[in-house]
């Protein structure tokens, strides 16, 4: 989400200036206490003396909080707290005084309830703008995930291309993959998911270029996995076989929380892919796919807890 599309610069702004405003309540309070007691009208209580430096503290509080923050204007609800208990105290005040002191508890009285109403409407803006993103994000299609990995297979490139774009060939080394059948640059994709579900979607290449590079992208909307990708075929320095890249984007089934339960359970696309590619190499270079007895279904994270020492195989 663009985090500024609802970004409110004329409550920020409100939001700012309310700070200098505690800033400087704040100071007075604490520098001049006595005055600010006989403005109030409350110079005649030694309660009142030894709570103005509290709040003096509190409003210091509310101006670092507002002056010091970027988003400012969400944090305008903790100075409406404050509004709230300094008005009801001021209420028992006016409500407690005669003569003088009560006309200048009034006057504060109102000061304050002006200054929190400025407070209430800032709060008031700064929630409404959060709703609005939060509602924006809700309907706005969350970008794909990425994933990228690269493995050197000993081999020459034509044979590496030539394995790869059989493309029935990978479930033997994408263990994910169930099966994959092709029909004229057309494929169908079956896969088996966190807690054993299973997924399909249809696919196709969308370019070829013989020991160079396949590209795809899925056709299949719903609840099939949206994907795209590439796989780039070049030489490898040295004289070393070939160098195999791999990019992939796709949109999870269950969004983000997907992508997160998948990578908990062992089957994140990127672990995915990085030990598809490993087992690609071995089956090239070596024929079949290499496993310790120890961890007889190869690398996966959830399996990893019933792996155990290697013993030697019986005769």
């Amino acid at each position: 989400m663009n985090r500024h599309r609802y970004h409110d610069p004329t409550t920020e702004r409100q939001a700012r200036l309310l700070g200098w405003v505690s800033l400087g309540l704040g100071a007075a309070q604490l520098t001049a206490p006595r005055a600010v007691c006989r403005l109030a009208g409350v110079d005649d209580s030694t309660t009142a003396r030894n709570a103005v430096p509290l709040v003096g503290v509190r409003e210091l509080a509310h101006a670092v909080l507002l002056l010091g923050s970027d988003r400012p204007a969400p944090l305008v609800w903790t100075r409406v707290l404050g509004d709230a208990v300094d008005l009801a105290a001021l209420g028992r005040v006016v409500a407690s005084r005669s003569g003088g002191r009560r006309v200048r508890a009034a006057a504060v009285t109102a000061a304050v309830a002006a200054i929190a109403a400025a407070d209430v409407y800032t709060a008031s803006r700064a929630l409404r703008n959060r709703n609005a993103a939060r509602k924006g994000a809700a309907g706005k299609e969350a970008a794909p995930l990425e994933v990228h990995a690269s493995v050197t297979v000993n081999r020459p490139r034509t044979e590496v291309y030539r394995y790869w774009h059989d493309f029935t060939h990978l479930p033997t080394f994408m263990t994910h993959l169930d099966s994959v059948e092709y029909d004229d640059g057309h494929t169908h994709w079956k896969a088996h998911g966190p807690m054993k579900r299973t997924v399909e979607w249809d696919a196709e290449v969308v370019e070829d270029r013989p020991d160079e590079l396949i590209a795809w992208r899925s056709t299949t909307r719903g609840g099939g996995v949206d994907n795209a990708g590439t796989v780039r075929f070049s030489d490898a320095p040295g004289d070393r076989g070939t160098e195999l890249h791999v990019d992939l984007s796709y949109r999870p089934p269950a969004g983000k929380a997907g992508a997160a339960v998948a990578k908990l359970f062992g089957e994140h696309p990127e672990q995915q892919v990085r030990d598809g590619l490993r087992r690609f190499k071995q089956v090239l270079e070596t024929g079949e796919v290499v496993r310790s007895e120890g961890s007889p279904e190869g690398t996966h994270a959830l399996r990893h807890a019933r792996q155990r020492p290697a013993q030697p195989l019986k005769a």
